[in-house]
């Protein structure tokens, strides 16, 4: 097992001559929680694709527990996309039913435990459940795998304050220790009090990348007011790459 778990050296990505991504290096380790935090159109969800092998890098490499992006990255990766992708038919209990059958460490019974938890019945179809709802089913999908790595892209953008609440605890309360979670946001006062790690991105490269008591310490600011400060000029709101 290699102590680093995400390694990327010199990651590019560009489209159609715009830079999405521009010479990223980024090193995680084991058992944390990061904060990859930038205003939309940083290229948040671009090195997310990359690192699930949805996309391919212009240039540069990215490597997951000392493996190029390929089918044994995938079988180790649980990646929450910022995008519902379930057919209205479908049921919770089918998709349960899939991932069993598609991911060794898909673990059911605590897939059906988390629904309780958070109030979803799995037998409704998903054309009957509300934005929110099939929001927290996609999450169940993915925290209920023992992954090594958890990528979550923008997880709690389109929820109210309380449900904000609700999903942090559950990502907290099911992820795998030994793995570490990735999370994507412009929202940094909700998570902050779970990072263990943030990684300002701005314009397609890395300008920050430390603990969060670290960043703390050093700047005299919370991440959350950091950030604030870092990206003052630039809006939060738009289309992401």
């Amino acid at each position: 097992m290699n102590e680093l778990l995400v390694e990327c050296r010199g990651l590019t990505k560009s489209y159609g001559g715009k830079l999405a991504l521009n010479g990223v290096d980024l090193s995680l380790g084991r058992g944390r929680i990061v904060g990859l935090l930038g205003p939309n159109g940083s290229g948040k969800t671009t090195l997310i694709k990359i690192l699930c092998g949805l996309i391919q890098p212009t240039q540069g490499s990215a490597t997951i527990d000392g493996r190029m992006v390929g089918p044994y990255t995938k079988s180790i990766i649980s990646y929450l996309p910022d995008r519902m992708y379930f057919a209205d038919w479908m049921r919770a209990v089918d998709l349960f039913d899939l991932f069993a059958d598609f991911y060794r460490d898909f673990d059911r019974p605590r897939a059906m435990a988390m629904c309780q938890s958070l109030g979803v019945d799995p037998k409704d179809r998903m054309k009957t459940m509300s934005k929110g709802t099939k929001e927290k089913v996609q999450l169940v999908l993915v925290m209920a795998r023992k992954a090594q790595l958890y990528l979550l892209d923008e997880p709690i953008a389109g929820v109210d304050p309380a449900a904000r609440d609700f999903i942090l605890r559950t990502i907290l309360t099911n992820y795998n220790e030994e793995g570490t979670v990735l999370i994507s946001t412009h929202l940094i006062g909700d998570i902050e009090p779970v990072l263990d790690e943030a990684v300002f991105l701005k314009e397609g490269k890395i300008t920050l990348h430390d603990t969060v008591d670290d960043i703390r310490e050093k700047s005299g600011k919370s991440v959350d007011a950091l950030f604030r400060e870092v990206f003052r000029a630039q809006p939060l709101e738009g289309g992401e790459f």
